[in-house]
């Protein structure tokens, strides 16, 4: 069982945080840490879903899959209250926004897609369902009449220690 951190790091304006919340569908490509294979495909991994794939765990996982090259059954579980937001003080740097507790298989890759929410600065408008597959987001703040947006979006993974 290996803990993973997702890390992004953005240029932000006018915003005060940026945020995933429970129903935010993480797409990630993986790589089986028994074989190497990695997939070509995004998987989803959501931290409201469970399925329930394996008899050994009744309470099921966040996402399970088997290895199409050697059949090992593999899952991930996003840690409860590991999702935090991305604020003003931590813009230009990477931080850890989510983990992922990964038995058999590691993320190698994200995909910001859409889902995120985004608070403008000083008390403006909130922002649903903002799309960050573009890796930059601009809006117009009517509250406080300027421009809001999310630039050079990046992001990494980290093994954490336990």
């Amino acid at each position: 069982m290996v803990r993973v951190g997702l890390q992004i790091s953005a240029t932000l304006e006018n915003i005060e945080k940026l945020e995933t919340h429970s129903d935010y569908a993480f797409f990630l490509k993986l790589t089986c840490s028994n074989c190497g294979e990695t997939s070509e495909k995004w998987h989803d991994i959501t931290e409201s879903e469970r399925v329930q794939q394996d008899s050994r765990n009744a309470a099921g996982f966040n996402f399970y899959m088997k290895c199409k090259m050697c059949a090992r059954e593999n899952s991930i579980d996003v840690v409860e209250k590991s999702n935090v937001p991305y604020t003003a003080e931590d813009a230009g740097k990477f931080k850890t926004i989510v983990v992922f507790d990964c038995r058999g298989v590691e993320p190698v890759e994200f995909s910001p897609r859409s889902g995120w929410k985004v608070l403008s600065s000083e008390n403006g408008q909130a922002f649903e369902d903002v799309d960050l597959s573009e890796d930059d987001w601009v809006e117009y703040d009517q509250k406080n009449n300027n421009s809001v947006g999310v630039y050079e979006f990046a992001s990494k993974f980290l093994k954490l220690k336990k």
